[in-house]
């Protein structure tokens, strides 16, 4: 599980919940099944207006990446490029074709088929460069997604709070309920304003977080399967891999990265 959206999650709500029951307020009175219908189905269904039916089924997914780690195999890449560049240098880039089958990662695997195989290092490039682009728009839709609702949430909270206010102005006959109405019409509008900004906001930020985790871990595989085509010297190759890592020079001397 990720630890910080479930963490950061409860947080938000208790200390919502935790404030208001502090200035005296009760938990009964923030239960509203017509709010929680007005603002959470009419998000849904607003959101939903702008995607494709394809891409919708893929919600409880995102729901998954935003909710589980997940390891994109940043240094285990590291160690195999490394690994690589070194036995190229030595035995030359067809040794590697036995390699492959080692391999789990397949943009690992196709960009050294790529190279093995003699494909121009521009045409490699290329073809490396449309996966990563590839990968980023099938991302952005998850992240689109929640955006959207965390921008629709609040306006349906406040046609929630409309409605409710027009029905009070139709009973204004009955004066002791008075207040009462007002402030359950209101809750709408906290349903709308606090999931927003709790939930699918948070969420599409969390996605678009390992969004870039994924990426520049295959930006920093391409780097150096390119460095591999072009029979560049490993350390050089370490030395450059390393920054993908986050493993900077301190002090002119290289932080040495975990084996």
């Amino acid at each position: 599980m990720d630890i910080t959206t479930i963490v950061g999650l409860l947080l938000g709500i208790i200390a919502l919940l935790g404030g208001f029951i502090h200035e005296g307020g009760t938990l009964g009175s923030l239960l509203s099944v017509s709010a929680f219908m007005i603002v959470f189905g009419g998000t849904l269904g607003a959101t939903c207006i702008g995607i494709p039916l394809e891409e919708l089924k893929k919600l409880p997914k995102w729901f998954q990446i935003a909710f589980t780690n997940q390891s994109f195999g940043t240094e285990k890449a590291y160690h195999t490029l490394v690994h690589f560049a070194e036995k190229a240098r030595q035995e030359g880039l067809l040794s590697l074709e036995q390699e492959l089958e080692t391999v789990d990662d397949k943009f690992t695997k196709q960009g050294m088929q790529l190279i093995i195989d003699g494909t121009d290092p521009e045409i490699t490039r290329s073809i490396l460069e449309s996966n990563i682009s590839v990968l980023e728009n099938r991302h952005k839709v998850g992240t689109s997604f929640f955006e959207a609702a965390g921008g629709f949430a609040p306006t349906m909270g406040i046609i929630g709070t409309v409605m409710g206010l027009i029905q009070v102005l139709g009973n204004l006959t009955d004066p002791d309920s008075l207040s009462a109405s007002i402030a359950a019409a209101f809750t709408a509008t906290l349903y709308g304003v606090a999931s927003a900004n709790i939930m699918f906001l948070p969420i599409a930020n969390k996605l678009k977080s390992k969004n870039k985790s994924e990426v520049e871990t295959m930006e920093m595989i391409m780097d150096g399967i390119i460095s591999i085509q072009s029979g560049e010297n490993p350390a050089i190759l370490k030395e450059k891999l390393k920054t993908h890592l986050g493993y900077l020079p301190e002090n002119n001397n290289t932080q040495e990265i975990p084996e």
